[in-house]
């Protein structure tokens, strides 16, 4: 069995992930909702957009973070090769869109 691995996030940034998750949340139920009211297709691929840019700008501050603290910290505790390697893997998945 795998080890997990977590991360302990100030009480601020976490608010600020939940309610942009939330957002998102709201916005996808409303794409529901235009599909629903059969609403033209190009609106809601502008809303489809608007989800994917909202996603993307999540998991780039959730990156930056992770460099800030978690790897800074692997490096320092000479961990850092294995660190890198991991966040490069998960880089190369992020950036397939």
């Amino acid at each position: 069995m795998t080890e997990e691995k977590l991360t302990i996030r100030p009480d601020e940034e976490k608010t600020r992930l939940l309610n942009r998750l939330k957002r998102i949340e709201g916005q996808v139920r409303g794409i529901q909702k235009m599909i629903e009211e059969d609403r033209y297709c190009v609106d809601i691929l502008v809303q489809i957009s608007a989800i994917e840019s909202a996603l993307h700008n999540v998991g780039l501050g959730i990156t930056e973070q992770h460099l800030k603290h978690c790897v800074s910290d692997a490096v320092k505790s000479g961990d850092g090769e294995a660190s890198i390697t991991e966040l490069m893997d998960v880089l190369k998945q992020f950036s397939k869109r």
